[in-house]
């Protein structure tokens, strides 16, 4: 047996890493019992990712501007960004607003809700969530308005579904980081099987993950945020001359190596500001500022606020909406 004290190897699958990086924060849950015809009527929730789950009987869906679209038993949808839409029992059947609809809260992050009338019976599970990392905001730009899935193994679907209602109806100490990463298990799979058949995933910042050369600079500016790093240092780290490292970045990634650099670097340093007390001065060091005045002129300018106030904000957290599901 080698030595306990041996370096873990990192992570070599780039675009694994990054997937590594989603965070989900506020997680709600809602088990929705319905029979025809029921209809809901959602809003946009642009904050969110919304994520459901037929377990029973079917749906129909409709994104905003989009057709309708039937769910047999077993499928999963994400809507990355939160888009508006309706779900119902039959595509002619109609709708209530989502939330003139009662719910029976269960816990903090769980709720139930029996609805429609009379007839033939659906279930629907329903998850409403945050990912706060800068990588989820560099994922959901390329994601389309909805993921369908249909081919996911209804065993660990179903099982996974159980684990979460079994955790959120009889809470217990580290139930809510349960009930997260049960949801990131979904999500993630969801993600998962999109980047593997999707269009959209080949081009952007997905395809320079991918990429031989500009993947692994992404991946040293990732780890390594606080390091000075020049155009000139990276492409020195992946074996490439400046020049044709500069062009092969800002054609993969859209946009030049070191306007990547001060957004991932301010991404990072806006969401350490909202977990933090730690100083200006400290949080400017830490990604790779070389003084407070410096960091605070680059932050204004990337999110129009100064540090404090993002702190400020940040503090107000955003709650995840109740009654935001099935």
């Amino acid at each position: 047996m080698q030595s306990p004290t041996r370096a873990i190897p990192g992570n070599t699958d780039l675009l694994g890493e990054a997937l590594h990086l989603l965070r989900l924060t506020g997680t709600l849950y809602c088990r929705a019992e319905l029979t025809a015809p029921w209809g809901v009527d959602v809003p946009e929730l642009n904050e969110y990712m919304i994520l459901q789950v037929v377990t029973a009987g079917e749906a129909w869906l409709q994104v905003e501007g989009g057709n309708q679209v039937r769910l047999p038993r077993g499928s999963l949808t994400l809507l990355p960004h939160g888009s508006a839409h309706r779900l119902r029992s039959a595509p002619d059947a109609g709708v209530e607003p989502l939330f003139d609809l009662a719910v029976t809260k269960v816990s903090d992050r769980f709720e139930t809700m029996t609805y429609g009338g009379g007839g033939e019976p659906s279930q629907v599970t329903y998850a409403v969530m945050c990912f706060d990392h800068v990588a989820a905001q560099r994922l959901r730009a390329q994601m389309p308005p909805v993921l369908h899935l249909r081919s996911l193994d209804d065993d660990w679907v179903h099982s996974t579904l159980n684990l979460i209602t079994r955790e959120a109806a009889a809470p217990r100490p580290g139930g809510e980081t349960v009930l997260t990463r049960l949801a990131d298990v979904l999500v993630i799979q969801s993600i998962r099987a999109w980047l593997d058949t999707a269009s959209e995933a080949r081009r952007g910042w997905l395809a320079a993950l991918r990429d031989e050369h500009v993947g692994r600079a992404l991946l040293a500016v990732h780890r390594a945020p606080e390091q000075a790093w020049t155009v000139g240092s990276l492409a020195a780290s992946v074996g490439m001359s400046r020049s044709a490292f500069s062009a092969r970045f800002t054609e993969l990634v859209g946009e030049p190596v070191m306007r990547y650099l001060a957004s991932w670097r301010l991404g990072l340093a806006r969401l350490h500001l909202g977990e933090s007390d730690e100083p200006l001065h400290a949080v400017a060091r830490r990604f790779g500022y070389a003084s407070e005045a410096a960091f605070c002129r680059a932050f204004k300018r990337e999110f129009g606020t100064a540090p404090g106030a993002a702190r400020h904000h940040a503090r107000q957290a955003l709650p995840v909406p109740q009654a935001a599901c099935l």
